[in-house]
Parts: structure tokens; sequence; C-alpha cells
């Protein structure tokens, strides 16, 4: 199996063992698009520039979902910030991240009902326990936290885009709160990264958590007012 994208490591670590989205939409949608970008800045294709995202290599990576985020960056006259990339790139993303997952044997997709009315698709794992892919990553994410001592870039910037969604509460529960904060600190200013590239991830982490917490004061606002 080809090696699996940050995108495909977030979606597996969003869904819980009944394959139902517990981050739920679209703060799981933002993290993906995100995910694409930090990609993108560790293949050393994008980086920031005025808070602008700008392509330095426009050759593609080899993988589906970053070619395309990394052709329609470079195609786009108007340099943006990567909130915006990260609001035009969620279109359809989860869907495609899902079916490669499927696609791969990973996950399988179920289509059932909830309370026997509401259409709902759920991505449980194929095997019926948790994906070793999705292990492996929880492990080096937890491994990289509870220690000390540097860390290397895609755990580094899966670590950081699991807490801008809000998953580090879930990943990391059974540590130690006031350690986990000081790590999580210490792995965000670590030495893994060309300054270009850890600011490009910085920008990109940071505009993620912007969009999920608009989405969701949006969210809770709508709600309240119906």
């Amino acid at each position: 199996m080809a090696p699996l994208t940050l995108a495909h490591e977030l979606a597996l670590l969003g869904y819980d063992d009944a394959g139902v989205n517990q981050l739920g939409r679209p703060t799981l949608d933002y993290g993906l698009a995100g995910a694409l970008l930090l990609e993108l800045a560790l293949a050393d294709r994008i980086e920031v520039a005025d808070g602008r995202l700008v392509v330095t290599d426009p050759t593609p990576v080899g993988q589906p979902q970053l070619d395309d985020a990394l052709a329609r960056i470079a195609a786009d006259e108007k340099r943006r910030k990567p909130q915006e990339w990260i609001s035009r790139l969620v279109k359809n993303l989860p869907e495609q991240v899902l079916d490669g997952l499927v696609s791969t044997g990973v996950l399988r997709r179920e289509a059932d009902k909830v309370l026997w009315v509401f259409p709902r698709t759920r991505y449980p794992s194929s095997t019926g326990a948790e994906p070793a892919v999705e292990t492996q990553a929880r492990q080096r994410m937890l491994a990289a936290v509870a220690g000390e001592g540097p860390v290397d870039g895609r755990t580094a910037a899966l670590v950081g885009l699991a807490r801008a969604v809000g998953l580090d509460r879930k990943l990391f529960k059974e540590l130690p709160k006031q350690h986990v904060k000081r790590r999580l600190t210490e792995i965000a200013a670590g030495d893994w990264a060309s300054a270009a590239t850890r600011k490009a991830i910085e920008e990109t982490q940071a505009a993620v958590l912007i969009a999920t917490t608009t989405a969701t004061t949006v969210t809770v606002i709508t709600t309240t007012s119906s």
C-alpha cells in the first residue's frame, strides 16, 4: 500500500471504531484541507510570503489530492492566505480522502439510517479492529508528546494539526495535562523543519483553528436562534 498522507491519517484519527466522524463537519473537513497544505509545505512545494501562500516548486508529488491542490495554487493569479485556500480546497475532499482509504482496503463503506429515517454513511475498519496504519500514527504521536527531545517533521505537523481540530484532548487524555501543554508548545517550536517550512505550517495550523472555531460559533448561534 502507498504511504498515507497526513490527510489520510487525520481522517482515520477523526473517525471512531464504528466509522462515525467524531469531530463533526465541517471541523474535520477543514482539518483535511489544512493537511494538504502541511504536506505540500513539508515537500518544499509551498511557503508563506507576506501572509500569502506561494508555490516554490510546481513539480507534482505523485498523490492526486496533493497534486490537484498544488496545481490550483500555482494556477491562481491571486496570492491567497492559507485560510482562503482551506475554504477553497475543502469541497469534496473528505469523500476523496475516505474513498482512498476504502479503495486500499483500510476502511469499508456502510450505508444505514439513523432512527430508521436519516441516511448515514459510516466508514468502519475493514477488519473490525483499528487499522494498523491508524495505530502506528497514534503511537508515533503519543511517543512524541509523552517523551522529550526532537520530533520528526511529519509527526510534528500531525500533532499540530490534531491540536488545531481538537483531537489532542482525545489522543493524549491519559497524559498529565501540564506535560501535554508544555510538550505541544515545544514540538511546535522545535527545529524539525526549515524556517520557511515551519512558518507555512504554523500559519496553516492557525488557519485551520480559525476556520473550525468560526464554523463552530456559527453553528451554535444558528442553533440557539432557531
